[in-house]
């Protein structure tokens, strides 16, 4: 299907899952907004390759997602925003009674908060425009729970449960809200964590990602960036037009566990 002439702002989207959905969006013709904390001159190159490459306009925006007058100013300078992919997060890992404040904040914060802040912006132009597509980036951990993620595992169920409010509220109106479910999925970050899980636990490194990374991924295969972002296209598509306030699992079967 064609995004052409609609607009997509993806936040966290300077590396991972982010940049992969931000890519499939301009594939789609979609012009997009990538985002991060950061305002380098790799950050720009970035975005002035992905618009070589698609032959689409694509601009990348810093902003904090931490803060929500920041999360919020990133809609407003877009000037438009008719595909909202809410995909920043962080994680910490750490029992409940030894986690520190200042990460649960900060998780809270970027992995929930920012969401709430950036579709808050971004209805009133996707109303102004006569259609829409809000698509959060949850997890599985928005559908089930692992000991030691207690930040994590709470602000995806959020972003779940706010899925459904979006959706609820823009159910008569040419806008829907989805939430995509990842499972592992195969990133620069996961990757780089392969040698070291292997080291640990004294297996090969196909043995630690089988045993230990995939434990819970029954597929025992990663997810790619891609998948999800051939998954958040063809939620801007036509034929799921009437898709809307649910959770798209694309884990491996981890949920049916």
């Amino acid at each position: 299907m064609s995004l052409k002439g609609k607009t997509a702002i993806v936040t966290g989207s300077n590396s991972g899952i982010g940049l992969g959905v931000a890519r499939e969006l301009a594939r789609a013709g979609a012009s997009v907004v990538l985002n991060s904390f950061t305002d380098n001159d790799e950050d720009h190159k970035l975005a002035e390759d992905m618009a070589r490459e698609f032959g689409v306009d694509v601009r990348y925006i810093k902003a904090d997602m931490s803060k929500g007058e920041e999360c919020r100013a990133l809609i407003e300078q877009a000037g438009a925003c008719d595909i909202l992919v809410n995909n920043a997060g962080i994680q910490h890992v750490a029992p409940i009674d030894e986690f520190p404040t200042e990460k649960w904040d900060a998780i809270i914060a970027i992995n929930m908060s920012s969401t709430f802040h950036c579709t808050a912006a971004a209805l009133p132009m996707m109303r102004k425009a006569g259609w829409g597509r809000v698509v959060n980036i949850a997890s599985a951990h928005g559908l089930t729970a692992s000991p030691f993620k207690s930040a994590y595992v709470t602000a995806k169920h959020g972003v779940v449960g706010m899925t459904k409010v979006v959706a609820l509220e823009t159910a008569k109106e040419p806008i829907t809200a989805n939430a995509i479910c990842p499972g592992y999925v195969k990133t620069p970050l996961v990757e780089a964590q392969i040698p070291d899980t292997a080291k640990e636990y004294n297996m090969t490194e196909e043995e630690a990602i089988e045993q230990v990374i995939l434990a819970r991924q029954p597929s025992k295969e990663f997810a790619t960036t891609e998948q999800i972002g051939g998954t958040a296209v063809f939620l801007c598509s036509d034929a799921a037009e009437q898709i809307t306030g649910t959770t798209i699992s694309v884990d491996g079967g981890w949920t049916a566990l």
